[in-house]
C-alpha cells in the first residue's frame, strides 16, 4: 500500500527538501504552505500521515493538530524549532503522536515516520505482533478495545485516541496488574529511539485517562505505581 505524506511548512526550501527525500523512500507526498490548505488537504486526500510545523501563517499548528485531531486518528508528527519541554509537552497534549526538533536530520524523520506508522499497523504488512493477537476484542469493565480495528470504547462510545494511547492501554489492558515502567512502555509503544524520552509518556497516558474517564486521585483503569510507573486494575 503506497503511504502518503500530507507535509505541512511555510518554507517552501523545507518543503521541497522534505518532498524529495520522502519520494526517494517510496512515499506519496502532499504539500501545504498554511493551516486552512492543510486542512483542506486532509479532509480532501485522507493521508496516512501529517508532518505539521509548529508555526504557521493564519491558523498555527497547534491549532490545526487539535482540530484534525478532534475528528481524526490520522497520525501528527510536529516539526519544531522549540526546545523547551514544556512546548513538546503541549503539542503532545494537543494530540501529536511525536515531535522532531528542528533543524533535523532527514532519515531520522524517516526513521520517527515509520516508528508513528508501525503503531497505526499501516507502516508494514502484518506487522502486527503475536501478543496482539491473542485476541480481537479484550473487554475490561465498561471498556472495549478492539485490537484489530485498533479502536476503543467506553461503554458503547468510540474513545477518539491517539496511536500512541491505543498502544498505551493496549499494553497495560492485556496484562492487568502488571507494572510496566516509564521505560518499558516508551520501549513497547514507541521503540528504542525514544528512551532518553520516557517522561513523555506521562503526558500521554494523562490524556489517555482523561479519555477513558480516569478521575484525579481515584483513576479506576490506569493506576499509578509510584516511583516505578503505571499498570491497569485488575480489579474491574
Amino acid at each position: 500500500m503506497a503511504i502518503t505524506i500530507l507535509v505541512v511548512d511555510d518554507e517552501q526550501k523545507i518543503l521541497d527538501m522534505v518532498t524529495t527525500f520522502l519520494e526517494v523512500e517510496g512515499y506519496i507526498v502532499l504539500q501545504a504552505t498554511d493551516g486552512l490548505s492543510a486542512l483542506k488537504k486532509v479532509n480532501e486526500n485522507s493521508p496516512h500521515l501529517v508532518l505539521l510545523d509548529w508555526m504557521l501563517p493564519g491558523k498555527s499548528g497547534l491549532d490545526l493538530c487539535k482540530e484534525i485531531r478532534a475528528h481524526s486518528k490520522i497520525p501528527i508528527i510536529m516539526l519544531t524549532a522549540r526546545v523547551d519541554e514544556s512546548d513538546k509537552v503541549l503539542g503532545l497534549e494537543m494530540g501529536a503522536d511525536d515531535y522532531v526538533t528542528k533543524p533535523f536530520g532527514l532519515r531520522e524523520l524517516v526513521a520517527r515516520i515509520r516508528s508513528v506508522l508501525r503503531r497505526y499497523d499501516m507502516g508494514t504488512e502484518g506487522s502486527q505482533t503475536a501478543e496482539t493477537q491473542e485476541a480481537r476484542i479484550l473487554r475490561r469493565g465498561d471498556l472495549t478495545i478492539d485490537n484489530e480495528k485498533f479502536e476503543a470504547f467506553l461503554k458503547d462510545i468510540p474513545l477518539n485516541l491517539t496511536a500512541t494511547e491505543f498502544k498505551i492501554l493496549q499494553t497495560l489492558a492485556q496484562r492487568p496488574g502488571v507494572v510496566y515502567s516509564r521505560l518499558q512502555l516508551m520501549r513497547i509503544v514507541m521503540g528504542e529511539a525514544y528512551v532518553n524520552y520516557e517522561r513523555s509518556i506521562d503526558t500521554h497516558v494523562s490524556n489517555l485517562r482523561k479519555k477513558v474517564g480516569d478521575t484525579p486521585g481515584e483513576p479506576r483503569y490506569i493506576l499509578t505505581v509510584f516511583g516505578v510507573g503505571y499498570k491497569f486494575s485488575e480489579r474491574l
